[in-house]
């Protein structure tokens, strides 16, 4: 009997700890999904809907070197020279943590800056944190890479 018992003890953590997984892998999947709309908010220059998507402590590494806090962030995605037509991620890669996950990937970019058109490609790190029920950003890195 004393045997059957520990058999079932261990048989629902064996559970617990699936639950656990699967549970952590819907929720590296809505960061995904974080990430994308970010990106559609920043195409179409929804500053407000980034907003929500940005811890307040957010900073953020441009691809030329450039560090800017959130406010400084959403403030250029609101210039009026900035025109991204298209931003998509490929290859991203999620890696989770207690209460953090950390994503990277490569990114593709097309618009028109200050008049000239652009095309770029580079690699980005996104660290996302739980905060409250749901996820923000709280920093975030591009580096260009060669096409």
């Amino acid at each position: 009997m004393k045997a059957v018992k520990i058999c079932m003890v261990l048989a629902l953590m064996g559970l617990a700890g699936y639950a656990q997984v699967s549970s952590f892998d819907s929720e590296k999947a809505r960061v995904v999904s974080l990430e994308n709309a970010w990106n559609e908010a920043e195409k179409h220059k929804d500053a407000k809907a980034i907003d929500g998507l940005l811890a307040a402590t957010f900073s953020y590494t441009d691809s030329d070197g450039l560090f800017m806090n959130k406010q400084q962030y959403l403030a250029s995605i609101k210039e009026a020279g900035y025109r991204p037509d298209q931003i998509v991620n490929d290859s991203m890669k999620v890696q989770g943590y207690e209460h953090a996950v950390v994503v990277t990937g490569t990114y593709r970019e097309k618009g028109a800056e200050k008049g000239k058109a652009y095309s770029r490609r580079g690699r980005f790190t996104d660290m996302w944190v739980q905060e409250n029920g749901g996820w923000l950003c709280a920093a975030s890195h591009e580096t260009l890479i060669g096409k």
